[in-house]
């Protein structure tokens, strides 16, 4: 099992106990409720070992508190909903068969506060949940410790470059808006250096002090991050998504995909594609 690191203290306030609720359905996918749970587990720890205490209390629940059985064929125990007076801060439905039926159930409804669609985008939605609770330093270290060990398979993180960026987003935060609005424009050194108002040799240091990359590195994986995207989600011809995404041909964005990815754009498509695969 991993260990979590030392995460940085989140701000020195005293909050009252957030109250989560988790709830479950006949059939539910378990990366569903366990990914979002253990988002807030992870902040728990961030700032325990900060020397507070945890802000977070939260739980699996049902329509009625019975045991259910996940879609794995996993046996889940369950408590029943709160009270309608009983304080809840926030309730996380979690995906499978029965989500629509709760959606209409008059019970359930007026407690849905968020929702979300699929099992990614429920851990995404966990972490702002978390930064708007504890802060974008809590939140970011979060999102780190679990990219170590939640990957999904061939290569393809669970979370983003942009994420991993925005450790600078104090300093360049305005810069990296500033360049995924043009991925398919030239964005050398001396044109990102103007952007950020500095002499090329004053950004190159600061922005490798600050992130860990050199620019060009940087803007060739924000580059690769929207090829993928665009890889996954539509059935856009790899040659048009090599010049969307400024790589100048597909025989680039192909040795890039090889270096971070340890896999072609066709062979990326071919397992992460929502559909049959296209010609280049």
């Amino acid at each position: 099992m991993p260990i979590n690191p030392r995460f940085p203290p989140a701000s020195n306030r005293l909050a009252p106990l957030r109250a989560v609720e988790f709830v479950a359905f006949p059939s539910v996918q378990m990366l569903d409720l366990t990914g979002p749970m253990q988002v807030f587990a992870s902040a728990n720890d961030a700032v325990t070992e900060a020397g507070r205490m945890p802000p977070y209390s939260f739980r699996v629940v049902a329509r009625d508190g019975q045991s259910i059985t996940a879609s794995s064929g996993l046996g889940l125990t369950t408590d029943a909903l709160s009270r309608e007076d009983a304080p809840l801060d926030t309730m996380v439905i979690a995906g499978g068969p029965g989500v629509d039926a709760a959606a209409a159930d008059p019970v359930l409804v007026d407690w849905i506060l968020w929702t979300s669609a699929g099992v990614t985008a429920g851990i995404d939605l966990a972490l702002v949940l978390v930064e708007e609770d504890l802060g974008r330093e809590v939140a970011l270290a979060v999102a780190r410790y679990l990219v170590m060990f939640l990957k999904r398979p061939g290569g393809q993180a669970q979370f983003s470059t942009a994420l991993s960026l925005q450790m600078a987003d104090h300093e360049f935060g305005a810069l990296h808006a500033w360049i995924n609005e043009r991925l398919d424009r030239d964005l050398l050194l001396p044109i990102l250096a103007d952007q950020a108002a500095m002499s090329e040799h004053s950004f190159s240091r600061h922005y490798r002090e600050a992130t860990g990359l050199t620019p060009a590195r940087a803007v060739e994986r924000l580059r690769v991050e929207q090829a993928r995207r665009l890889l996954s989600e539509s059935k856009i011809p790899i040659k048009r998504i090599a010049l969307r995404c400024g790589f100048d041909s597909e025989e680039t964005l192909r040795r890039s995909f090889l270096r971070l990815l340890a896999a072609t754009p066709q062979e990326y498509r071919a397992r992460f594609g929502s559909g049959p695969s296209v010609p280049s």
